[in-house]
Order: C-alpha cells, then structure tokens, then sequence
C-alpha cells in the first residue's frame, strides 16, 4: 500500500502509527475512547482495519483520483481509519493538525472527497466558509445537536452521523443527516440480543459478530434507530426512559451549554429522572420551558447546576451526579 500521497502535518502520531503499521506484527495498538472511563489499550488486525477501509472507500467511491482530508488526532482510531483509507484506496491525503476551525486555512481550492470531524469542529467548519468545499462530511464521537443537524441540512451538505466503535475500525453504520435510520456499511448486518442490544455480524471481520451496549429499535437487518445506552436507561415507574433521546429534545434550550439527565433512587418511582448542568448560573424559567418539549413523565424531579462536570481523559462527560 502506497503512503507516498500522504502530505500535510506531520505528527508524531502519524510517524509512530507508519511505523507500526510496516512492522512484522498483525496488529496495531489502539486506545478506546473512554466513553465509561479511562480509555483502554486494545489490539486492532490490520487486515480488520483494511476491511473497514474498503468497506467506507466502496461506500463513498474513494480511489485514487479522490482527495481525503484528515483533521482529526491519530491517536485514536478516526485518525488511524483515514490514513489506511488512503493507503487502500490510492487517494491523497492531507492531514491536518487537529483544531476547532478544521478548514480556515484551506486555500487549495479542491474539493474534499472526504472529511471526518467531531461535534465540536463544526461550528467552526460552517463559520470558515469552506463548506462548499467537501464533497462528503462524517461526524462521530458525541452525539449531535439538533439545531447543529438542522444548520447542516439549511447549507446543503452533504453529512452523515457514524456509528461504531474502535473494537469495529470505526464506523459499521451510517444516518444522513436530517434522516433517523442508521444504515449499515457494505459488509455489516445487524440483530439485537435478548436486552434489545445491537449485535454487529460482519464475515468479512475477524470477530465475526460483537454484542454492543447500545439499544435500537431494529428495522431490519441492515438498518435501524439509536436509541440510548443500556447503562443509562432509567426504568421510572415501570417506563424505560432514554436520555440521550430526550437530551436531543431539549439541546435548543442550553446554547451550546453542556448538560445531561441521570437517574437516582427514588421511593416512589424505584428510579427517577435528575437534569445536570454545568455553569452555576441558573437558566431562567427553565421548568415550564422543559414541559415544551418533554412529555410529563420525561420532565426531571430536579434541576442541579454544577460549576465543572466530571469527563474522563478523552473529554466525554461522565453521567453521575
């Protein structure tokens, strides 16, 4: 595989994973995201990683003529995918130093076949104008804002949310922006487990099939709707609640501002519903403001404000109270 067509920043993360990947070794070192904790170490085959990237230059049409664009740290697993990527397909590569404002010194003029971001590079992206520049946006990492997704459909672009993990390579499945199904990638099927859990089945992996956390709504076996973490599922008088879902609900109303729900006990309800905010400054009207958007039984018994919520190393908020 030809890494001659990769330019731009050098990192060490990018000489340590080269290096790493002509070794002798089938595998390469990975660190998971920490979404529970701190991130851990894992082994990644490098025949998996090839896999996946065959399976997202088949979706997108890279190859050799295409230009892919990384802004992301090689350190984690989105990073390492967009180097193999180019190395599978042939295509160009530019890596950038990983920063808010991925594009503002774009100048080149081409167009970006593909460029993968987070959340948080968004604002940016849209604010430097250079949007109209790619041809194809994934976002992974956190889950997205509705009024950030509904900016995104407002300028035409064309964006899509991953799903996948770095035990997966990556993402295994993908929801277009403005849509509510995540479909998969060539090479994936999906089932759920007994808890209503996904279950990723691919031939083309070495681990054949893997169990997630995640609950979905299955639609069939290459599609479906994302709808929490098993951990954070609140089970409140009978009725399972989702979080994450109602935390897309309500995003309007923080302006960016960070928070989420947890659950505690509760005599009454077995569990009950608690909203977090972080910044000590407290949102006016804010419990007739939640019942516009949430249901009765979705609105928190309180409201707690925190002057710095708890993340772990790789900057994802951990849900305690």
């Amino acid at each position: 595989m030809d890494k001659t067509r990769i330019s731009g920043h050098k990192s060490p993360e990018l000489d340590l994973f080269l290096r790493e990947w002509e070794n002798e070794s089938d595998y390469i070192t990975a660190h998971t995201s920490g979404s529970t904790g701190r991130p851990k170490e894992i082994k990644l085959r490098k025949s998996d990683m090839i896999a996946s990237a065959k399976s997202t230059c088949r979706y997108f049409d890279i190859n050799s003529d295409s230009l892919l664009v990384n802004p992301l740290s090689i350190g984690y697993i989105a990073g390492k995918m967009m180097v193999v990527r180019a190395m599978v397909s042939g295509a160009r590569l530019i890596n950038l130093k990983p920063a808010l404002s991925p594009l503002n010194n774009w100048e080149t003029g081409e167009c970006i076949d593909l460029l993968p971001v987070v959340p948080s590079q968004i604002p940016g992206l849209l604010e430097s104008g250079k949007h109209h520049k790619i041809n194809n946006l994934i976002i992974g990492g956190a889950s997205l804002q509705q009024s950030i997704e509904q900016e995104l459909i407002e300028r035409q672009i064309n964006a899509f949310c991953t799903y996948g993990m770095t035990e997966t390579c990556s993402h295994v499945a993908l929801r277009r922006i403005g849509e509510q199904l995540y479909h998969s990638m060539p090479g994936f099927d999906f089932e759920t487990d007994v808890r209503g859990c996904l279950v990723i089945k691919s031939k083309a992996f070495s681990f054949g099939q893997l169990v997630t956390n995640d609950i979905v709504e299955l639609i069939d076996s290459r599609s479906f709707r994302w709808l929490g973490r098993a951990d954070n599922v609140v089970n409140s008088g009978g009725i399972k609640i989702f979080p994450e879902q109602l935390e897309m609900k309500i995003a309007t109303i923080f302006n960016g501002r960070e928070f989420y729900f947890a659950s505690r006990e509760s005599a009454a309800w077995g569990h009950e519903l608690v909203l977090i905010i972080e910044g000590l400054d407290q949102i006016e009207n804010l419990p007739k403001r939640l019942r516009e958007f949430l249901d009765r039984y979705e609105c928190p018994k309180e409201i707690i404000y925190k002057e710095h919520l708890d993340r772990t190393d790789s900057g994802k908020i951990k849900r305690n109270l």
